[in-house]
């Protein structure tokens, strides 16, 4: 959610993925990439005889959105040579407002993608071969925003007229009406700036935890932001999905991107200088502040540690928690209660409780 930049900005920076609407074609898949191309990234070894022995095996990794801190562990990774190190000639592809992550993937255009949990639940409602194999974020970022010394938890905004965007209504609306009896009378509309709150003390507004401050103060605004996540919202944010194809022809290749980013989340997250000049040089609209602003809420947050994360390392998952996370939507009456959850993700990739150590 970049509400201050770019009119390019002027869209709401999570986009749900409506499955219900995405039938991806055999035309469109033709279109997006050949047969031939797919069997290449999935099959080709590092090593190849005929490309020598430092032949990095080619991966395209699409991003949720445009470069920036969120993302820097991919930046990182390949600002560092850590992707080589793993055998991986690695392409970024950023996306947008109109960019479908699932869509490209599902083409063979990318091999991976950053997604997020109940997109990936979704897509197996919708019979897509999507698969979730780490999750980078233990918390997702979303907040509502509220002024400051008007609400102090997300309780109180059970009457509160609340400015939410369409991914929201879908997403994390359905679960405050279940969880904290919110209604959908409170809902107001959405248009990408902090004006109409500004004008309302009582009003509250989508916002994100790592750039909501940043924002606010340029807007003159004095606010504070509710996290989800700390109040029983689970879902867990930025995850790297890939393909059940590619899972079963080659789990190797997998098992290094994977590796290798969460390296490069681990070094982003040390000393980002690398990762943000890459990022920089995709992206314009980035700047040393607002990146800086971004690392210091995911260290106060514990957005990337915390959780599970705290023992198992970054990109840890669990079976308890997507478990948890599953019975939540079907309360919500989001998915159905016979939904085969358990395909949208494997643990096979990451450290998880319970895993040998």
């Amino acid at each position: 959610m970049r509400m201050f930049q770019s009119n390019r900005f002027r869209i709401n920076r999570r986009k749900f993925i409506q499955y219900g609407s995405l039938a991806v074609s055999t035309g469109i898949l033709a279109a997006c990439t050949s047969e031939s191309a797919i069997e290449q990234s999935a099959t080709e070894p590092a090593d190849s005889d005929a490309a020598g022995p430092q032949a990095l095996d080619p991966v395209t990794v699409g991003t949720s959105w445009y470069a920036q801190a969120e993302h820097g562990g991919y930046y990182q990774a390949k600002a560092t040579g850590i992707y080589e190190e793993y055998g991986l000639d690695v392409t970024i592809r950023q996306g947008g407002p109109d960019v479908n992550g699932t869509q490209l993937l599902m083409g063979g255009v990318t091999d991976f993608q950053t997604g997020y949990s109940l997109s990936s639940l979704n897509a197996v409602r919708e019979g897509i071969p999507l698969v979730t194999v780490a999750a980078m974020m233990q918390k997702d970022p979303q907040t509502l925003v509220v002024h400051d010394g008007v609400y102090d938890q997300l309780s109180e905004l059970k009457a509160a007229p609340i400015r939410v965007p369409t991914a929201g209504r879908v997403a994390y609306w359905p679960w405050l009406k279940a969880e904290y009896g919110f209604t959908d009378e409170q809902l107001r509309p959405y248009d990408y700036s902090f004006a109409t709150f500004l004008e309302n003390e009582d009003m509250a507004q989508q916002g994100y935890i790592t750039n909501d401050g940043y924002f606010l103060e340029k807007a003159g605004a004095e606010a504070e932001s509710i996290l989800l996540a700390d109040n029983g919202w689970g879902a867990y944010a930025y995850t790297i999905d890939t393909t059940r194809r590619l899972i079963d022809e080659n789990p190797d290749l997998v098992q290094r991107f994977v590796d290798a980013t969460i390296a490069g989340y681990e070094s982003y997250l040390e000393d980002p200088e690398p990762g943000n000049a890459l990022i920089k040089a995709e992206n314009e609209e980035q700047s040393d502040q607002l990146m800086a602003f971004s690392l210091d809420k995911f260290d106060e947050y514990g957005i990337f540690r915390s959780g599970d994360a705290l023992d198992h390392g970054l990109g840890t998952m669990s079976q308890e928690r997507w478990q948890r996370f599953f019975d939540k939507m079907v309360e919500a009456g989001v998915l159905p209660a016979d939904l085969d959850f358990k395909q949208a993700y494997t643990l096979q990739f990451v450290d998880h409780p319970g895993s040998a150590t």
